[in-house]
């Protein structure tokens, strides 16, 4: 299995670059710091933040939060912003059960 966190990089004590790749169009940004890293464990949700890059009209980068955790689609904790005209619209980033 692919290291999920092979593409990081830090860039200061409370965040993480995750290196643009393969098909993202932008590059991640993760608040966190070592220690909330090292937590994470096998918690895919920095695949997440990568998975995230990759969704058509993103705009800026795909971000995540300190409470950053495997979510539906986007981590939860995750932030993007698309564009409108030619981005997506999803209504289930992190799940459908809050409405």
């Amino acid at each position: 299995m692919e290291n999920l966190r092979e593409h990081l990089r830090k860039l200061d004590n409370n965040r993480y670059l995750v290196e643009r790749h393969d098909r993202m169009l932008v590059d991640g940004l993760v608040f966190l710091n070592e220690e909330l890293l090292h937590m994470m464990g096998t918690d895919e949700s920095i695949k997440q933040v990568e998975n995230v890059a990759c969704l058509p009209g993103i705009v800026g980068m795909s971000m995540a939060m300190p409470d950053i955790h495997w979510g539906y689609g986007f981590p939860i904790g995750g932030v993007a912003a698309f564009d409108m005209g030619k981005g997506i619209v999803s209504p289930g980033g992190v799940g459908y059960d809050i409405n």
